[in-house]
């Protein structure tokens, strides 16, 4: 496995009561460990616009008794994409869908729009392609160097580097 959601997560400085975010949640393994570090007073919105994986999070969820992770099909591309409120989230996890993603600035905008004042991001993505045919295409890659120009420009601050793995690379941002 290229990504390990638990040990990554260990570097989210996540609290009990805050309200996350995971952008692109896919199989929700952000998600689930997220729920169980903030505990049933904060929560977790789990936003990805495949609803066969958001109907397995909420499966997932019920069955490890998470009442508290909220599942939100949207479509991140558009204006106001993940259909959160302004200003809700205390910390975004944005994982594995830069090289997805055909307007990535509007992703960054759209970060910035939920959080909070102070508010954090997590952002990893493939540093490269994987071996064995895994991961995106050596030209869809979205080097760390254009994620951190990316977020910067929509006026993020770089907090600081994280290890995420082999072929990943995980940066913590802070909304201004």
């Amino acid at each position: 496995m290229f990504l390990n959601p638990s040990e990554i997560i260990k570097n989210f400085e996540l609290r009990r009561g805050m309200t996350v975010a995971d952008f692109g949640s896919g199989s929700g393994h952000y998600v689930l460990e997220t729920a169980r570090r903030i505990g049933n007073t904060g929560t977790v919105y789990a936003v990805d616009i495949q609803k066969n994986l958001l109907e397995k999070i909420k499966t997932e969820a019920g069955k490890n008794n998470l009442t508290n992770v909220e599942i939100v099909w949207a479509d991140l591309e558009g204006p106001e994409g993940s259909r959160l409120a302004s200003g809700a989230v205390d910390f975004l996890v944005i994982s594995n869908i830069l090289f997805q993603l055909r307007d990535k600035i509007g992703l960054a905008r759209e970060a910035s729009r939920v959080l909070k004042s102070g508010g954090r991001a997590a952002v990893i993505d493939w540093s490269e392609s994987g071996t064995g045919g895994l991961g995106p295409a050596p030209s869809a890659v979205v080097a760390q160097k254009e994620a951190e120009r990316i977020f910067t420009q929509e006026g993020f601050t770089e907090e600081r580097e994280f290890p995420a793995g082999s072929n990943h690379y995980g940066l913590i941002f802070r909304k201004q």
